[in-house]
């Protein structure tokens, strides 16, 4: 199993969990209306997890791009933008909330280790991860620590 497929296998395991049989909120929009979405970052942070926050769309709506105006891991200040979604409006709303859980975990485990990390200085001491990872969020967990 590639990295890819395993990204795949738990975005799939998230959205069916986080989607189910639908969307009753955005079953309300209308099926052809197309919008535009900016995720922006609110604090300091070491960002992390965009494959995992692309596949959730790539898997639900290929259709939906996102234009990254960062590149990953960077460190970021507050009210910076992350990346630029458009697409249907469905998607978008649809598939958001499994997104960004991602991309929230993940950045924050690379912001926590880069804190520890920087805290160590010029220490001959290494951070190092563990196998103690959230079910299905080794790949993901470990990824994010190293990153940091």
């Amino acid at each position: 199993m590639t990295d890819q497929d395993a990204i795949n296998t738990i975005v799939d395991l998230a959205l069916e969990e986080d989607i189910g049989s639908g969307d009753i909120t955005a079953s309300l929009i209308p099926e052809t209306r197309q919008a535009t979405a900016t995720v922006i970052c609110r604090d300091h942070a070491m960002i992390c997890g965009r494959a995992w926050f692309d596949a959730c769309f790539e898997r639900f709506d290929p259709a939906v791009t996102i234009d990254w105006q960062i590149a990953e891991p960077d460190w970021v200040t507050p009210n910076t933008l992350l990346c630029r979604l458009s697409g249907s409006a469905r998607s978008l709303l649809t598939v958001e909330r499994s997104a960004l859980n991602f991309l929230q975990t993940l950045s924050s485990v690379a912001t926590m280790t880069r804190t520890y990390v920087d805290a160590l200085g010029s220490s001959h001491t290494r951070i190092l991860d563990t196998r103690k990872t959230l079910p299905g969020l080794r790949l993901a967990q470990k990824y994010a620590v190293t990153c940091g």
